[in-house]
């Protein structure tokens, strides 16, 4: 039995951590962004936006781990 993980499948484990960690990203940087005059993010945009980009940066980080792990296999 094969039991290699794809990165899709590590992408969908590990997506609700990046999308909670892309949220608390937007939220702060529409606070800097206060600084010089820009509209703070509300929580639902912070969180909308957070799942947006937490997709590709997920399946990215992913493929950085099957990588991690195809090295650790060998």
């Amino acid at each position: 039995m094969n039991a290699r993980w794809s990165p899709a499948r590590i992408a969908l484990l590990l997506y609700p951590f990046g999308w909670g960690a892309f949220a608390v990203n937007v939220f702060f940087a529409s606070l800097i962004g206060s600084w010089v005059g820009l509209p703070v993010a509300s929580p639902v945009v912070s969180l909308g936006l957070g799942a947006v980009v937490a997709v590709p940066a997920t399946y990215v980080f992913a493929c950085h781990i099957r990588r991690l792990m195809d090295a650790a296999e060998s």
